[in-house]
Parts: structure tokens; C-alpha cells; sequence
């Protein structure tokens, strides 16, 4: 009987081919990722490291670990949908993304959506994008990371587009459509293959 990753390796082919058993990584807490997804937006993964720890900085708790470089906790959903635009947008995020963080956590707190594996995928989606500042990258995304959907598939991603040499989300949804319903491992290798170029580099 083969496994989850065989399974998704063999239906995969090619693309699976150079790093198989490559998993999607989950998330302890789905709000932090989808806060890091929402700062991550048009930046690098370097940038969008930086206004994450400024707003644990701002934020989050201090805690006592035996490691000096864990010595804050994330800001809490509550800490977040408190938080005002103008205190997070000083950190250098801009006031349009401040807001979306802001009403993304007063979602969670208040309205009901979950960003925890199991939560409806369709339902989640729709909510997350009546979020203004939230589109189908960040949604895709968060369902990716977040709720462990297999089949999400961020198609309009630079990467993506420049693995595969297109630029037509349209072409790129058709070529994914063969990858169904492991859309979110396809992602992952085409990631990864951009790791392996960057070292050739």
C-alpha cells in the first residue's frame, strides 16, 4: 500500500521528481501565518521577516526561554484587532496592509473564521477575500499553510510564473489542472526548484 507522499509523488511525475516526499508545512498558530502571508505581499521573504519581528516587537509578549533569541511571542488575535492603523503602519508597513492585519483579526475573533485545518475550505476562502487586501494569492495561501488544504494553489505567485515561463494566470490554472487534487505539493516543488537555481547561481 503506498503512502500519502508516494501518492502524491506518482501523480505528480516530473515535477515531484528531484525532492521526493516533499511535505507543505503546516502552522502552529494559522493567524501568524496568515499575518506573515498579508506582510509578505509584493516583498521578499527577507522583508517581510522584518516587519514580522518589528510587530512582535510592537505586539507581542516577553517570555523567558533558555535561547536570548526567543524572548517574544507573537501578538495575539486580541493584540491585533486592537491594534490602530497608524501604531502598525510606523513599523513601515503600509496603512492599506496595517488594516488588512487589523480586520483580518477581528474576523477571527468575532466573525467566525477559522483558520485552523478543517475549517470549510470554500466558505474560508470567500471570507478571507471579503477582507479588503486580501486576494486570491493570500487566500490560496492561507489554505495552503493554514487550514492543510491539499489542492490550493497560488497561481498568480512570482515564483510560479517563473518556473513555469508564463505569465497568463489562465494558462498557469490550466497547466495545474493536471496536478489536482495535490496542487499544494506542486507548488511546493515548483518553491524549491527556485532554491536549486538560486544555488547554481
Amino acid at each position: 500500500m503506498q503512502s500519502v507522499p508516494e501518492i502524491v509523488d506518482s501523480h505528480l511525475g516530473i515535477v515531484a521528481a528531484e525532492n521526493p516526499g516533499l511535505r507543505v508545512p503546516g502552522a502552529f498558530d494559522g493567524t501568524e501565518i496568515a499575518v506573515r502571508a498579508i506582510l509578505g505581499q509584493q516583498a521578499s521573504v527577507k522583508g517581510a521577516s522584518l516587519l514580522a519581528s518589528r510587530l512582535a516587537n510592537l505586539l507581542g509578549k516577553s517570555i523567558v526561554t533558555p535561547f536570548p533569541q526567543l524572548h517574544l511571542l507573537t501578538p495575539t488575535v486580541i493584540d491585533l484587532a486592537q491594534a490602530e492603523v497608524p501604531k502598525i503602519a510606523a513599523l513601515g508597513i503600509i496603512k492599506a496592509r496595517a488594516a488588512t492585519i487589523i480586520n483580518l483579526a477581528r474576523a477571527v475573533e468575532s466573525d467566525g473564521l477559522s483558520l485552523e485545518p478543517g475549517a470549510e475550505i470554500n466558505r474560508t476562502k470567500m471570507q478571507l477575500k471579503s477582507i479588503p487586501g486580501i486576494g486570491d494569492w493570500t487566500a490560496e495561501y492561507i489554505s495552503m499553510r493554514c487550514l492543510g488544504w491539499p489542492d490550493a494553489f497560488p497561481y498568480s505567485d512570482l515564483g510560479i510564473k517563473k518556473v513555469l515561463g508564463l505569465k497568463s494566470g489562465k494558462a498557469i490554472i490550466e497547466i495545474a489542472e493536471k496536478w489536482r487534487p495535490w496542487r499544494s505539493y506542486a507548488a511546493m516543488h515548483l518553491w524549491k526548484s527556485l532554491e536549486v537555481v538560486h544555488e547554481a547561481n
